[in-house]
């Protein structure tokens, strides 16, 4: 049995009692009480698979008598006809759980596989993608641990992850400069301070305050070349907005250290994975 955090277990009751709290009609019209069965999950595209421990949780959930075997682990490629996992139990059970853990599955190897092909347009290099907090509500914790799976890294997980200064904040305290010099005398001593900057006239601001991450945000390539050149090493350099995957590996080429990417998440498209249900296999009892 999967252990979860138990924010992901009441994530779970949510989803199973929006689909299955009225009970299934159908399936009580249809099926045989205690009919045994399995069911195999099936890709029918090429994907980076997520979720498995989320998934075989729901079939728990329904029926503790199902159980699942895995043929895949979190974060296999999978080419379509891909078997990533078989599960046994009441077709009821099976039949019961199948939406809920396929929207769990999809949904999560779909970032998973976003993830991937971000991460594979900057091989080579010294740049890493990572993901921003425009995460599906309540869903981040599985979304950030997905971007991983596929390869790409993780920003902060919260507002106390990190110190973000971005645009309101700037306004709010007076100016660049005065922003960074508040953060640094008020948030804990562990925590880099990081600027989010739209100009190059922000930027030297950024710098002179000695601010140890500049976000570029929305900057065209030829200003994040030359941010590139104007901070010279002197701290970490992060660009966010206008990410496409044909552009990653010309800002991989100027030398960014971070490329954040709301996409990873916010955009990412469900893959298609379908369960197909088989008779004649019993149930654990």
């Amino acid at each position: 049995m999967p252990m979860l955090a138990p924010h992901i277990e009441r994530l779970i009751e949510l989803a199973l009692d929006e689909d299955l709290g009225r009970g299934d009609v159908t399936t009580a019209s249809v099926v045989s009480l205690g009919l045994d069965a399995s069911a195999y999950a099936l890709a029918k595209e090429p994907l980076v698979l997520f979720g498995l421990d989320v998934a075989e949780r729901v079939f728990e959930r329904v029926d503790a008598r199902c159980r699942m075997l895995r043929r895949n682990k979190d974060g296999d490629a999978l080419v379509p006809g891909d078997r990533p996992f078989e599960v046994t139990g009441t077709a009821a059970a099976l039949l019961g759980a199948e939406r809920t853990a396929l929207n769990f599955l999809q949904r999560l190897s779909g970032v998973a596989t976003q993830a991937r092909r971000y991460a594979d347009a900057c091989a080579g290099s010294k740049t890493r993608v990572v993901d921003t907090r425009k995460t599906t509500p309540g869903w981040r914790a599985l979304e950030k641990a997905a971007v991983a799976a596929g390869g790409a890294r993780n920003h902060r997980a919260d507002l106390a992850g990190g110190i973000l200064i971005k645009d309101n904040h700037v306004v709010a305290a007076g100016g660049v400069a005065a922003a960074v010099a508040r953060a640094r005398a008020q948030a804990p001593h562990p925590l880099r301070i990081e600027v989010e900057v739209k100009t190059l006239a922000e930027l030297d601001e950024a710098l002179a305050a000695a601010a140890e991450i500049v976000l570029l945000d929305n900057m065209g390539d030829g200003d994040v070349a030359e941010a590139v050149r104007r901070v010279a090493g002197k701290a970490l350099i992060e660009v966010s907005g206008g990410i496409t995957l044909e552009r990653i590996p010309r800002l991989c080429g100027m030398g960014v250290d971070l490329i954040s990417c709301g996409a990873l998440t916010h955009s990412a498209r469900a893959v298609d994975l379908s369960l197909e249900l088989e008779l004649g296999r019993k149930a654990a009892r």
